[in-house]
């Protein structure tokens, strides 16, 4: 992978669009990106990461803060990133989440969302391949072969996070290559065998549960038997303990048979005699019982043979009550009918005299019949007009109720004007209200600006007052620092111009004999000037006061530093008014607040005139529509109720005749109804009485024709013989039931039961008291112990069978469980290895032995370059030993040093050396990880700080094993601001720090190589 091109915009420290050119670094093949502290180099590199994944590396992913505090409140942020990889060319451009100005947004700003736009060059041509932000994410991920945190290890190597790695414990370094290498492949291999040997005790723990719960089960059966379990075998011997409880438990059913045949034989034996004596007993309670009833049914003979001539009486009357019961029934109908026309007749003369249709004639000589018939004609004529009447109901009442309609929205529209007048009215001064409203609002804009303006004038002035108090304090500490500057380079000097005033007598100090004069060469001194002891010191003064006089001046230069700084801010303020008077600031940021609140109140008026206008131009026109409505619905009743009113009148002229002074057609028609019904009541009556006498006379011919044939003389006769029907039915049931018994003693007499009882009661064989109550006991006694027997022995064939049934299952579930308890075994061991655990005695997980085998290849890739860097002094080699009180072991790493031979910790290197550990490691580490990617070729690196622990010897062979790395074709960008890292390397690209952000430049003054 090779970056090309690089723009920001809002980035970080950079406010503006900084574009970076790493094709132009790229020809030099070796970079260095330096800049003061705080400038921005990390920032470049946060800014690669976040176009190429979304994000930047480590604490500083707060995508919040990713936009640049001294860009434009309008300025989008930015990240543009063109780069090739796998031999295809993209461009990827990130605009991270920001707070966009906005008058409509919440406290004046709209959220932006994050977005992203990846496209690729094919034909010459840009082609968008995605403009989501996790799929633009995953293909670039799915082409650099690398996630975010693999790309910053590899590409970016931060030599803090290495010479950290280079002495830490094997638990630490397993993290770091953990998320480098991805092996949680291998730590879900752990975890399922671990779920698989878990699985495999859980099924061996309940296939010896079932085991075990067999034996139990057949040593429960066979202490139910009665066996005795002394003689059972011990506990590792189921299968015989199971093989002996069933053959004994075979013998003990055995046993209980034979004994259960014998004491149902006796129980039948038993049984047989009892059912015997029981029967004899009984028949001779039979017999006795036969003899009492036949005593009894001689005695009530006579009485049955009165009942029966008695029953045969009412028998020879019954064929005659129909014809009585037509005879009474004739005579009562006819007495019924007879006072029902005379009370008839009293209704209708008491009626006719009253009632207004009869009222003309004479009741005496009224003629029912033709009366009925006219008064039917005249009820049909008036119950057809009955109609028209609550027709006219109708008419009068909708007259009244539109009148009084008409008399309400007569009301209704004086309201209605009424209301128009007063809304016109107010609609009007509510117009003349707006204008000053409307002028005043106006200006809110622009007086909310000015007030703006006043505030921040207020905050400038502040600003202002404390600069300049700061710049008077940084005057005076400037002063102190220049006098105490001059202070000690004049005591320097003085040293200086003493030590060279006794220069001779200090040279002569070193003269020794025989060796060369470093003034003439000569090796005789014949007269050296004489020396004083203080002149040997003065060397020591001077350098110490040398000393006091540099670090005077370099604090002198920081005071001058920060006074220019100072004094240019406090420039900059007073270009913005700052040097104006605090208290003239604030009145006028009073007064400018004060009117861009009376115009916002101005605006908040006028938008509730403005709703109150349209509220009420809205009623007025509902108030105008609503009056038109009412003067046109009046104008319709009006001529409605006239039309009603002549209809009305008309039908009431008609219908009066008819009423014939009833209030009502429906209440005369009640009245002739009335009179109907009494004249029918009466025509009724004189025809019932008529039909009763004709039905009492065909009666009483039958009754005399039927007396005769019954053998009765008379009506009365027949009526004396004849019973209430309870008391012929119970008659009847007493005469039938003495014949039934009569003729169920003779059978009972004829059967063998009683004939066998009398016979043995003449041969004196009765039976005896309480003989069946012996046997019974006697019986019973024998049956329960058949019963006991049998169950006994039902019991111990059960149990054998389950004996039997249990010592095969247990056969088959051993069978089955012994391949499952040698997996559950190998699982186990193989598990526990994976883990670290079992025999595995260095206690290396299977994570930990992959780690291993590629930390061994990471050493051997570091030690190539760490070789070079030592000039063959050091490799760095991976140790497998164990570690001390059974730690974790397979992740140690050790130093080789090649001038003694010796292996040793990597702590007990020196600060240079650890950086070249590190970062052989870090460039090891990038190799291998390289390799695992898939073989992506990564042709730009960033080598992050660390150079100046490094004396210049040990900087020139890290720098000639850097400038290896460019000789295989790598861009190697290294991020320090050491001042011989500047001399050394031509090609640059420098970070300049500002007050108003950061801005890159590209130096490369000498041609590439």
């Amino acid at each position: 992978m090779r970056i090309h091109r690089l723009e920001i915009c809002a980035f970080g420290p950079f406010a503006g669009t900084e574009k970076i050119d790493f094709d132009r670094l790229s020809a030099h093949g070796l970079f260095l990106l330096n800049g003061a502290t705080g400038a921005g180099k990390t920032s470049v590199l946060d800014a690669i990461c976040y176009a190429l994944y979304g994000s930047v590396p480590g604490a500083r992913q707060d995508g919040k803060r990713l936009r640049s505090d001294h860009a434009a409140a309008a300025t989008e942020p930015s990240v543009t990133c063109e780069f090739t990889a796998r031999g295809r060319r993209f461009e990827v451009s990130r605009f991270p989440a920001w707070d966009k100005p906005s008058a409509r947004g919440r406290n004046g700003f709209t959220t932006q969302k994050a977005k992203t736009l990846l496209r690729e060059r094919v034909g010459g041509e840009w082609v968008e391949k995605s403009g989501r932000n996790d799929e633009a994410g995953g293909e670039i991920a799915a082409l650099l072969g690398m996630d975010r945190e693999q790309f910053t290890r590899v590409v970016m190597l931060p030599q803090g996070d290495f010479a950290a790695f280079l002495r830490s414990k094997a638990s630490d370094r397993l993290d770091l290559l953990q998320k480098l290498f991805g092996t949680e492949r291998f730590e879900a291999v752990e975890r399922e065998l671990a779920v698989r040997a878990a699985e495999a005790a859980k099924e061996i723990g309940g296939l010896n549960s079932q085991l075990a719960m067999l034996v139990e089960r057949a040593r429960s059966e066979g202490e139910a038997l009665g066996l005795d379990l002394a003689a059972v075998p011990g506990p590792g011997h189921d299968t015989e303990m199971l093989a002996w409880l069933e053959s004994s438990a075979s013998l003990r059913a055995a046993e209980l048979g034979a004994e259960a045949e014998s004491c149902e034989a006796v129980c039948h034996e038993h049984t047989a005699r009892l059912d015997a004596e029981i029967a004899r007993e009984a028949r001779h309670q039979k017999l006795a019982a036969a003899l009492g009833r036949k005593a009894a049914a001689s005695e009530a003979a006579p009485v049955l043979k009165r009942e029966a001539d008695r029953l045969a009486l009412h028998r020879n009357a019954s064929t005659l009550s129909g014809q009585l019961q037509a005879l009474d029934a004739a005579e009562t109908a006819l007495e019924r009918s007879a006072a029902a026309l005379t009370r008839a007749n009293c209704d209708f003369l008491a009626f006719a005299r009253t009632d207004a249709e009869l009222a003309h004639q004479d009741p005496a000589h009224i003629t029912i019949d033709a009366e009925l018939g006219r008064l039917h004609s005249v009820l049909a004529v008036v119950k057809e007009r009955v109609a028209d009447e609550d027709r006219l109901t109708a008419l009068l009442a909708r007259k009244s109720a539109l009148t009084a309609e008409r008399q309400e929205l007569l009301g209704s529209n004086q309201d209605l004007a009424e209301t128009l007048v007063a809304l016109r009215s107010e609609r009007d001064r509510l117009r003349e209200g707006m204008l000053p409203l409307e002028q005043l609002a106006g200006e809110a804009v622009l007086r909310t600006k000015e007030a703006l303006a006043a505030e921040e004038l207020v905050d400038v002035v502040r600003r202002y007052g404390a600069t300049a108090e700061r710049c008077a304090a940084a005057t005076e500490r400037q002063v102190e620092a220049k006098e105490t500057h001059l202070e000690s380079r004049q005591r320097w000097l003085d040293v200086r111009e003493q030590r060279l005033a006794n220069a001779a007598a200090e040279l002569a100090a070193r003269l020794q004999a025989g060796e060369p004069c470093p003034v003439c060469g000569g090796t005789e001194h014949p007269a050296p000037v004489p020396v004083a002891g203080s002149v040997l010191s003065l060397a020591e003064q001077e350098e110490r006061a040398k000393e006091v006089c540099d670090a005077a001046e370099i604090a002198l230069s920081a005071r001058d530093e920060e006074l220019a700084g100072i004094r240019q801010e406090l420039a900059v303020l007073a270009g913005q008014d700052g040097d104006t008077d605090p208290a003239e600031a604030k009145e006028a940021a009073r007064l400018a607040r004060e009117a861009a609140e009376a115009a916002e109140t101005a605006q908040v008026q006028l938008a509730e005139a403005k709703a109150r206008q349209e509220d009420l131009e809205d009623r007025v026109t509902a108030g105008e529509q609503a009056r038109t409505e009412c003067l046109s619905r009046i104008a319709q009743l009006e001529s409605t109720v006239a039309e009603l009113d002549e209809q009305s009148t008309a039908l009431e002229s008609a219908l009066a005749a008819l009423r014939a002074g009833y209030p009502s057609l429906g209440q005369r028609c009640t009245a002739i109804t009335k009179t109907i019904a009494i004249l029918e009541r009466a025509a009724a009556a004189r025809s019932a009485v008529d039909v009763a006498q004709g039905r009492l006379d065909e009666a009483r011919s039958r009754l005399e024709l039927a007396l005769p044939e019954a053998g009765f003389e008379s009506a009365a006769a027949a009526g004396a013989a004849m019973l209430a029907a309870g008391d012929a039915a119970r008659l009847e049931a007493a005469v039938q039931a003495g014949r039934d018994e009569q003729a169920r003693i003779e059978e009972l007499f004829a059967s063998e039961e009683l004939i066998l009882a009398q016979k043995e009661q003449e041969a004196g064989a009765a039976p005896v008291a309480g003989e069946v109550e012996r046997l019974k006991a006697e019986a019973e006694q024998a049956t329960q112990q058949s019963r006991d027997t049998a169950l006994a022995a039902a019991m111990a064939a059960q149990k054998c069978k389950a004996l039997g049934r249990l010592r095969v299952q247990y056969a088959e579930l051993a069978e089955t469980g012994r391949s499952a308890r040698e997996r559950g075994e190998l699982l186990t061991a193989l598990a526990e290895s994976a883990r670290g655990g079992g025999d595995n005695s260095y206690r290396m997980s299977l994570n930990s032995y992959v780690l291993a085998a590629r930390l061994e290849q990471v050493a051997i890739a570091a030690s190539e370059r760490l070789v070079a860097m030592s000039e063959g002094r050091y490799t760095l080699q991976h140790t497998d030993a164990k570690a001390a009180r059974g730690a974790k072991s397979g992740l140690g790493l050790e130093v080789v040093d090649e001038w003694t031979g010796q292996r040793r910790d990597t702590s007990t290197l020196s600060g240079g050396e650890s950086f070249m550990a590190s970062l052989s490691l870090a460039l090891g580490l990038a190799d291998v990880v390289q390799q695992e990617a898939g073989g992506v070729d990564i042709e730009t690196l960033f080598v992050d700080e660390g150079f100046g622990s490094l004396d210049e010897q040990a900087l020139e062979q890290v720098m000639d094993a850097l400038e290896g790395l460019r000789d295989g074709g790598r861009v190697v960008g290294l991020v320090s601001h050491v001042g011989e890292m500047k001399q050394r390397i031509a090609a640059q690209l420098q970070v300049v720090k500002g007050r108003n952000g950061s801005t890159l430049h590209i130096s490369d003054a000498v041609p590439a190589a």
